[in-house]
């Protein structure tokens, strides 16, 4: 019996050295991860935005108070949604100028139109006024069922900003197998994802936090997606 003690004592002394090496070593791999994706982001944003007449207008980007980026979000099914994915969400200061560090979000649920077979497909969300930025303060709600949201149009120019452009408090869009255009969020849910901002930021900080009350610096590996943004919206937020 001592002897069986003995070991099980070795052993425990020997599980609580390794676990702090352990856990180091898990939030390596998801901070490498979360890295990958802010990188993915960007690409996703830039490729948009190249796509000529198929480019989320810059006007509408040029107004958005806060974007949403969500790059391969995974589906399936036939008549389909976005059953999950993860992005990240900045948002312009109270003066309209600079974007914030990225804040980790999920999006889980809600159609997204007629897709044939599983796949993936990148998510664009532009936040047009201050209602929708402070629904997406919360640390989830629903689109649609709380914030006005509609597809979003494309292209280099919009001739006329119609009543309901003026009135949607979010655009989203979606590109799947090469096809970019505007598309429905409708009963999606987007929510916070406080454990990928601390293996981030090293905090386990909320959506305002980061975004509002700026408590993060921009991270190196998010500098590219913030500086893109940047580029096509240097303009104050109306």
């Amino acid at each position: 019996m001592t002897k069986m003690k003995n070991v099980l004592g070795v052993l425990t002394a020997v599980v609580l050295m390794l676990a702090p090496l352990l856990a180091a070593t898990i939030s390596g791999k998801e901070t490498r991860k979360i890295n990958d994706r802010l990188e993915e982001a960007k690409v996703v944003l830039e490729e948009i935005m190249r796509s000529g007449d198929s480019a989320i207008p810059e006007s509408l980007l040029k107004q958005a108070h806060c974007v949403a980026v969500v790059p391969g979000a995974k589906q399936g099914g036939f008549i389909v949604g976005a059953k999950f994915g993860k992005g990240f969400l900045t948002c312009r200061d109270r003066d309209g100028r600079g974007w914030s560090a990225p804040a980790n979000l999920r999006v889980e649920g809600g159609s997204i139109g007629l897709q044939i077979g599983g796949g993936e497909t990148d998510l664009v969300l532009l936040v047009m006024n201050e209602s929708g930025a402070d629904r997406l303060m919360r640390s989830e709600f629903k689109v649609g069922g709380e914030a006005s949201a509609m597809a979003g149009p494309v292209g280099r120019s919009i001739s006329a900003e119609t009543d309901a452009l003026m009135r949607a408090e979010m655009l989203s869009y979606s590109r799947s197998r090469g096809l970019f255009a505007g598309v429905s969020l409708q009963g999606s849910t987007l929510r916070e994802d406080r454990d990928a901002n601390r293996a981030l930021y090293g905090v386990a900080l909320h959506t305002p936090q980061i975004v509002r009350e700026r408590k993060a610096s921009v991270p190196p590996a998010a500098q590219p997606l913030v500086a893109l943004l940047g580029t096509y919206s240097p303009m104050e937020a109306r």
